[in-house]
C-alpha cells in the first residue's frame, strides 16, 4: 500500500524549504566526506576554509567570517586542533587573544578536500539547469550576504 504524499500549506514557505535545504546540504556533505574517507562536518571544512585564506585570523574574526557564534568556533577550533588540522598561538598584538593557522596537514587536506567540495555542491540542488543554479546562489547570497546583521 502506497501513501499518497502528505502537504501542508507551509510546506511552501521560505524557512521550511531553507531547513529542508539545510538537511539536504548537510547529509550529501557528510555522505561524500564519508566515502572519500573523511571525518569532517560542513563547518569544520568552511573553518578550514577562511583559515586557509585568513592565516593569523583570531577566534573572533573567524566566527565573523563563517557566520558562527564564538561558542560553536571555539568548539569546532578544539575538534580540529584534536586532528592536528589547526594551531594556535598567542597573538603579537593582543596577548589575551589566540592566531589560528593551518598545519601542513590542515592544508594538505583542504587543498585535497577542494574539489570534492566544489563537486558536491550541484547534488545538494539536483533538478536545476546550470542557468537555475546560478540564480539560485546570486539570490541566496543577496538574501544572507556575509556581511548582514547575522553574518
Amino acid at each position: 500500500m502506497t501513501q499518497d504524499r502528505i502537504t501542508t500549506r507551509s510546506a511552501s514557505l521560505p524557512g521550511h524549504l531553507i531547513r529542508r535545504l539545510h538537511q539536504r546540504s548537510t547529509r550529501v556533505f557528510a555522505d561524500r566526506m564519508r566515502e572519500a574517507g573523511y571525518d569532517l562536518t560542513p563547518v569544520q571544512f568552511v573553518a578550514l576554509d577562511a583559515l586557509r585564506e585568513n592565516a593569523g585570523i583570531d577566534q573572533a574574526g573567524l566566527a565573523q567570517a563563517i557566520a558562527k557564534d564564538r561558542a560553536t568556533v571555539g568548539a569546532v577550533l578544539d575538534r580540529l586542533e584534536q586532528k592536528g588540522l589547526i594551531e594556535r598561538a598567542v597573538s603579537r598584538r593582543d596577548k589575551r587573544a589566540r592566531e589560528l593557522a593551518l598545519t601542513d596537514a590542515g592544508r594538505a587536506m583542504v587543498d585535497r578536500l577542494d574539489p570534492l567540495v566544489q563537486a558536491l555542491q550541484a547534488d545538494i540542488l539536483p533538478g536545476l539547469t546550470a542557468k537555475e543554479y546560478a540564480e539560485f546562489v546570486r539570490l541566496a547570497a543577496k538574501a544572507a550576504p556575509l556581511d548582514g546583521p547575522d553574518g
